[in-house]
Parts: structure tokens; C-alpha cells; sequence
């Protein structure tokens, strides 16, 4: 059966196509949440914020682009407003919290040590105006076009965001390798230009 059929099953109140959406996007929105936020757990929370979402607004999705960008452009403005929330809650010194936990928490892979974490810290540095336009593109293999359709912004502007966040990610990933902190470059990039 095709996503058509069954988003329009759900707006009959069909939960078991509600259950193959869900079966067919979950892992998916949850991967990008992931490659959003950093924070698997957060990453589960607004997937279901998502499902919740697409659910409870079936009646207002009309097929005039595929399912899968309605879900992800849902789940891109759960995401969204996340890190502005989070952005303006109080933050604690990290010299005010006491350490417990003995060094090494990070996964390196023996082959490239730091790899992962020089990447995942790179990702999270990038402002989210270039953070999701890479992340669908390079990680979650969408169009230049689809990526347009789910950020509402129009082509050109994606690709020049898609090419600044690379150029960005390149750089961090220069100076992690030199051994440079990605503290400096965050705050520059979440006051970056459009």
C-alpha cells in the first residue's frame, strides 16, 4: 500500500495504517533527531512528539508533496524549537558541578580515535539554520528540492546553507584534528548569517 493510501486511512481514524507510518518513519525521524540534538533520549522524545503530531494533524496534510517531508518537516520544527529552548534556559558552569565520573566517556573508534566525538561535536556547534539543511542532506539522503519543501525556504537558500555548514563542519574538523577547541567557533556560528 502506498503512503497515500494510508495517510489517508489515518484521516478515516485507521490506527493501523498509523502503526505503517509509524513502522515505515520511525528509526528514521529518530536517526535525524539524533543528528540533530546529540541526545538519544531527547532524540525519542520529539520523535514521539512527531508521531504524536502527524497523528492528531492527518486532517490537515494534503498530497501535494510526499509524506515524508510533511513528517519531516514536523519533526525539523519540533527539533527547532527545542534548541531555542534550550538555548534560553540557565546554564551551569562545569567547574560548578562536581565530577564523578572518571575520563574516557567518549566512544573512540581504535581505528580513528576521536572521529566520532570530533564529529558529533562539530555537528552540535553548527547553527541549526545550517545544521538541518546538512543533516538531511548528507546524512539523511534528501534532495536539494525536498529539503527546500521541509525547511520552507527556497532552493538557492538551502544550497548556500548546505555549503556553509560543510565549509563550517571542515573547519572544526581542521582544528579538532590540530587539536583546537570547538568552544570559540559555537558562539560564532550561533550567531552566524543566514
Amino acid at each position: 500500500m502506498d503512503e497515500q493510501e494510508l495517510i489517508r486511512r489515518v484521516q478515516d481514524g485507521d490506527e493501523g495504517a498509523f502503526g505503517q507510518i509509524m513502522g515505515l518513519y520511525k528509526d528514521k525521524i529518530v536517526n535525524y533527531l539524533y543528528q540533530f540534538s546529540g541526545d538519544y533520549q531527547k532524540a525519542v522524545e520529539l520523535a514521539q512528539e512527531t508521531f504524536i503530531r502527524v497523528y492528531f494533524k492527518a486532517g490537515k496534510y494534503r498530497p501535494i508533496a510526499p509524506l515524508s517531508s510533511w513528517i519531516y518537516t514536523i519533526a525539523s520544527n519540533l527539533a527547532k524549537t527545542e534548541c531555542r529552548r534550550s538555548r534560553k534556559m540557565a546554564t551551569v558552569s562545569l567547574e560548578d558541578i562536581p565530577n564523578n565520573f572518571s575520563s574516557g566517556t567518549y566512544y573512540e573508534d581504535p581505528a580513528d580515535p576521536g572521529l566520532v566525538r570530533n564529529l558529533r561535536e562539530a555537528l552540535d556547534a553548527l547553527h541549526p539554520r545550517y545544521r538541518v539543511p546538512v543533516v538531511l542532506k548528507d546524512m539523511e539522503g534528501f534532495s536539494q528540492e525536498e529539503i527546500a519543501r521541509i525547511i520552507k525556504r527556497p532552493v538557492g537558500t538551502v544550497k548556500a546553507r548546505i555549503s556553509r555548514g560543510r565549509e563550517q563542519l571542515r573547519i572544526k574538523l581542521e582544528k579538532a584534528r590540530d587539536g583546537e577547541s570547538f568552544a570559540a567557533e559555537k558562539e560564532v556560528s550561533e550567531h552566524g548569517r543566514a
